[in-house]
């Protein structure tokens, strides 16, 4: 199978960028990590999609094999959005899906009700529609840990003490519940550490899952849910921070939307599940670009 990567420059920067089956004259999916400044590593299983048509990772500007600049004016979602359209053009992507994960869906809803053109279908996995939504998740779902770890949390948080190892030690806890299942946790992901930017996050989101402190803290895109035209697909896992619930609802607020929950998964069914994910999301596409 062929695969070509290479850079796009962007506003800010180099962007790296992988493109799998390029050759295929099927409509495309770009895939779109989470974070904010994370990289793509953590998704790379699903260069499986690229049997029926190409497959595009990339790593947003921060992260990842891209550059890294060190204007933090860079880190908003506007310029996140005009980066994916500047991706786009280069590509000469007339026609293509998206896949967002996490923070990727933000991005993808963001891009999606700037009225691009060549959209075909948006598939919002584990969505982060709503940050105020998203928090009233995350505390909810603290309060099913066990007694002990939810003390740790508030008493670290009320002492500003979250840089300290009980407050690591209890938010992989959460972590362990809520974002990856996998026991052990797999090797892989320890090394995709090392491509993340923990500046973007904290200046975007904040310094933990919990409590949306940074620029995106008032973002919420569920009033404009009803606008979105194409085909949109839903998913999450049983045991997802990105809730079953909050996930059903979103996707009563698009026109048709599909909803599907990963059984045995929490936030990254990718991983969890790999094959039924990919089935799912291959099915999902197939039958967008079969009725169009």
């Amino acid at each position: 199978m062929s695969v070509k990567e290479g850079f796009i420059e962007v506003t800010g920067g180099n962007v790296w960028y992988q493109i799998y089956n390029k050759d295929s004259k099927n409509t495309p999916v770009i895939v779109l990590h989470g974070g904010p400044g994370s990289s793509y590593y953590s998704m790379q299983g699903l260069q499986e999609l690229a049997e029926d048509r190409p497959v595009i990772f990339y790593d947003q500007l921060g992260c990842g094999k891209s550059d890294r600049p060190t204007e933090t004016s860079l880190w908003n979602i506007d310029r996140f959005v005009e980066e994916l359209g500047q991706i786009r053009e280069e590509l000469s992507l007339f026609e293509f899906h998206i896949l967002g994960h996490s923070w990727g869906t933000t991005l993808a809803a963001a891009y999606y009700l700037s009225r691009p053109k060549g959209v075909k279908s948006i598939i919002f996995s584990s969505p982060c529609l709503s940050a105020p939504l998203w928090a009233e998740d995350q505390d909810r779902n603290r309060k099913l840990l066990p007694l002990d770890v939810q003390e740790t949390l508030i008493r670290c948080e009320e002492n500003g003490t979250t840089d300290s190892e009980e407050y690591k030690k209890a938010t992989a806890v959460f972590n362990n519940h809520f974002v990856c299942r996998l026991d052990p946790y797999p090797e892989f992901l320890k090394e995709g550490r090392q491509y993340r930017n923990a500046e973007v996050y904290n200046i975007m989101w904040g310094p933990s899952e919990f409590h949306v402190t940074g620029n995106l803290k008032n973002f919420d895109c569920t009033s404009q849910l009803q606008d979105i035209q194409v085909p949109t697909m839903y998913t999450c896992g049983r045991y997802d921070e990105a809730t079953p619930k909050s996930t059903e609802y979103f996707s009563k607020l698009t026109l048709n939307g599909k909803f599907h929950v990963f059984e045995k998964s929490a936030h990254m069914p990718y991983v969890e599940e790999p094959e039924a994910y990919v089935q799912v999301i291959r099915d999902f596409l197939n039958e967008v670009d079969l009725e169009n």
